[in-house]
């Protein structure tokens, strides 16, 4: 094999190999528990949607426990007719005292859904909970999520270390961060902020990057075609 042929034929191997590499990050992307905000803006009031398509191993997901933030006394979760719903509430150690001037000795920590039928591997589904963000920009809430199998189980709670990118993780807990609050209006009702692309600036856990992923993976499966094309057209016979 001539030297032409040869860089030609480094080219696809090394073409073919990237593309393999991006799969593998986008499919291993796309394996976790995303969450999707409506709105990010401090002190408001949002819609948190969680999205998984993958199973325990490829068993059918039973179960899914959100964990709420320290910072959220309550959350209201959205119907869903394949899932059955309820609260699981804790004792707090110091009582809180609401913006209305109640005072509260306990709050909801855990929404607790179980599906009515198993989730396959490989579908997507979507549970929702709406929220009060507190007035605190900047921060950042993390959801740690215990999705439950009929074999086996997935705990996504890790927590990013300083200076850490959760896309590092194995396992990360689906978390928002908040942005500046919104102003409100003379005689009109402060207008919900909504992020144009909330898994992309807000999740924190993957969604930018598999997006990103897939996106790679086309342009190296185009240069995989071209490439090859170039070494048919090398390798044709001279008249």
């Amino acid at each position: 094999m001539n030297t032409p042929h040869r860089r030609i034929l480094k080219t696809v191997l090394a073409t073919a190999a990237t593309a393999s590499l991006m799969l593998a990050g986008a499919t291993a992307a796309s394996a976790h528990v995303h969450v999707d905000p409506d709105s990010t803006a401090a002190g408001s009031t949002a819609v948190l949607t969680f999205s998984f398509a993958h199973g325990c191993d490829g068993s059918p997901t039973t179960g899914i426990t959100i964990s709420l933030p320290e910072e959220l006394n309550d959350a209201t979760p959205t119907a869903h007719p394949g899932w059955d719903v309820k609260k699981a509430t804790e004792k707090l150690d110091t009582p809180r005292q609401l913006e209305t001037g109640t005072t509260i000795t306990e709050r909801t920590s855990r929404i607790v859904y179980t599906a009515k039928t198993p989730v396959a591997d490989g579908t997507r589904d979507t549970l929702q909970l709406q929220v009060a963000l507190p007035a605190a920009e900047g921060q950042t809430l993390a959801f740690p999520v215990l999705q439950t199998c009929e074999k086996g189980s997935t705990d996504w709670a890790q927590l990013p270390a300083q200076g850490q990118d959760s896309h590092d993780l194995e396992s990360p807990a689906p978390s928002v961060t908040l942005t500046a609050a919104v102003a409100e209006e003379h005689g009109h009702e402060a207008p919900q902020e909504v992020a144009a692309e909330p898994a992309a600036a807000t999740t924190g856990d993957g969604g930018a990057s598999a997006v990103a992923g897939w996106v790679g993976l086309g342009a190296g499966l185009l240069g995989l075609a071209a490439g090859g094309t170039a070494l048919v057209r090398t390798r044709r016979p001279r008249n």
